[in-house]
């Protein structure tokens, strides 16, 4: 099976991904190739990002790979947190921080729709690609549930009652942002002779 290598230490994200992808390609994170350094994500958009991440995998690694940046785009905020949805609340990353923030952000808004946003760029013989996946919803007013990560307890996609959180992998694989995202990578993958390169 080819191998395929994701730019993230996070292993939530590495496991949801190998799930969605299904046995297409072997997934290795960046501590199964011994990559312990923090990539610094300079960049001023996801793709940018993206980019810097995947980049310094394939130029270091020499593999073939991916990687994603996500953000959370809430309409009243003027798109943010955005790119910066991971250090919303400062560089310490808490999500707790992150959320506590959100809900003070947002605490006299009655408009609370927001989107999450993935863009994920795959380097494979050194050529660039882009994959998207967009989902609307909402911020909630207070957390729900105990899966997932980063921002799910509080965001409500579209045509569903209950909160990311409040979703298994199976579910939250089905519509999320990065689960589309992926989708449109797995299909460029099975139609790709690249990975044979």
């Amino acid at each position: 099976m080819k191998e395929l290598v994701f730019a993230s230490a996070n292993k939530h994200k590495v496991d949801e991904v190998a799930a969605k992808l299904g046995g297409q390609v072997h997934l290795l994170g960046l501590t199964d190739i011994g990559c312990t350094e923090e990539i610094q994500e300079t960049a001023s958009t996801l793709e940018g990002n993206a980019l810097i991440k995947a980049r310094f995998v394939f130029d270091r690694f020499n593999k073939k790979c991916f990687a994603d940046d996500t953000g959370l785009e809430v309409e009243v905020l003027n798109g943010q947190p955005g790119v910066f949805s991971a250090r919303y609340a400062g560089d310490a990353r808490s999500s707790e921080a992150n959320i506590e923030k959100l809900f003070t952000e947002l605490h006299y808004e009655t408009n609370r729709k927001a989107q999450f946003r993935t863009v994920i760029c795959l380097i494979i013989a050194g050529e660039v690609h882009f994959f998207e996946g967009i989902v609307k919803g909402h911020i909630a007013r207070e957390r729900r549930g105990n899966s997932g990560f980063g921002y799910d307890p509080v965001f409500i996609p579209e045509g569903s009652s209950r909160s990311f959180a409040e979703m298994n992998l199976e579910e939250k694989n089905i519509l999320s942002h990065r689960a589309l995202a992926i989708g449109k990578m797995k299909k460029f993958l099975s139609h790709s002779q690249l990975m044979n390169s």
